[in-house]
């Protein structure tokens, strides 16, 4: 890809499709899940959480990607250059959500660890009908570091997913533990998949923004020890290509400029490809910043009930320009989440 635009990695999160709320009956869990989901949620601190910041990067051609500063850094996603294209739908470029619970309950904030950085990024659930786990979608830089050439070492560790944040932000200036204050509690992932593409891309650049994607798998947690999804139910998800123009609505908690990590977040418009990217990802006309990175895209939604169907996720954005970013969902997309169904451990994923 070539452009004089300057890259700005928005760490956006994002997942799943369809309602699936059902009874909380309380799973079977073995003593050593228990603990280490225990030890997670006991590692997250209000200290530890305000410590934490979206994972962006800038692209400034010829010098590569450098992270951004906490604040916002590396281009704010304002007016200038590049709006957004035609098309018949009500557009938002960043606003509130104010509709059906359903989403808030789908749609959650995600803490992991890399090194000893501490981040925030956005997730959805994600529809999948196997018992004593759930499927969580998010971005591929939000549960592996692509710098890693395709270590196992390279996976985030600490990695929790927050469900309905809005509702219920922790006050972080005080001591204890974050999840205590937290509506629902959180789960944490045994387990993180993610593309081989992905992991050996080498930094965030052409190969990896197309295979920004992944799936982290939960146990049973939040205050009563259940299932996330027969808890608060899920999303659905495809793996085809969306059509131009179709009304796209994505979701994040952008946590950088304006944006505090505390509100829900959606932009909504007509779907578009990314120009500077030959047309290989998508593009949405949106002011989300850092932390939404992950949050998902959703066509077919319903605004009245609060369930779509998945096909994307928040990944990046381009200094001055008003847009989101995000990866195609495609074969390799699928394998991982059949992968995320069974697996019991931290898994690259590579197509047959």
């Amino acid at each position: 890809m070539t452009t004089k635009l300057i890259r700005a990695l928005t760490a956006l999160s994002l997942l799943a499709a369809t309602l699936a709320v059902g009874s909380a009956a309380r799973p079977v869990t073995t003593p050593s899940q228990a603990s280490e989901h225990q030890r997670i949620v006991e590692f997250w601190t209000n200290e530890r959480v305000a410590q934490a910041i979206p994972r962006d990067f800038i692209l400034t051609p010829g010098k590569g990607y450098l992270p951004a500063k906490p604040g916002g850094g590396g281009g704010k996603p304002g007016g200038g250059g590049g709006k957004p294209g035609g098309g018949g739908s009500t557009t938002v470029l960043g606003a509130s959500w104010k509709g059906a619970e359903n989403v808030f309950k789908t749609t959650g904030k995600v803490l992991f660890a890399l090194g000893n950085t501490y981040y925030v990024c956005s997730a959805s659930t994600v529809a999948d009908t196997v018992t004593k786990r759930s499927i969580v979608l998010t971005a591929g830089h939000c549960a592996y570091d692509e710098t890693a050439g395709g270590s196992l070492s390279g996976f985030a560790t600490n990695w929790m997913y927050i469900p309905d944040y809005d509702a219920a932000p922790a006050p972080l200036t005080t001591s204890g533990l974050f999840c205590d204050n937290t509506l629902y509690g959180c789960w944490t992932a045994s387990s993180l998949v993610v593309a081989k593409e992905f992991a050996t891309a080498g930094g965030f650049n052409d190969q990896a923004v197309l295979h920004d994607y992944a799936f982290a798998v939960v146990g049973p947690g939040g205050k009563d020890n259940t299932e996330l999804d027969s808890t608060l139910g899920s999303q659905s998800i495809a793996y085809t290509t969306g059509l131009l123009n179709d009304d796209t609505y994505a979701f994040g908690y952008p946590a950088a400029g304006k944006y505090k990590g505390n509100d829900l977040v959606y932009c909504r418009g007509p779907l578009e490809f990314d120009p500077h990217n030959n047309d290989l990802t998508y593009r949405l006309g949106c002011k989300m910043t850092g932390g939404s990175s992950g949050g998902g895209w959703f066509r077919d939604f319903k605004e009245g009930s609060g369930t779509g169907t998945l096909f994307s996720v928040n990944s990046y954005g381009y200094s001055g320009v008003t847009a989101m970013h995000g990866p195609f969902f495609n074969t390799e997309t699928s394998g991982m989440y059949g992968v995320a169904r069974t697996t019991d451990g931290n898994v690259i994923y590579q197509l047959p």
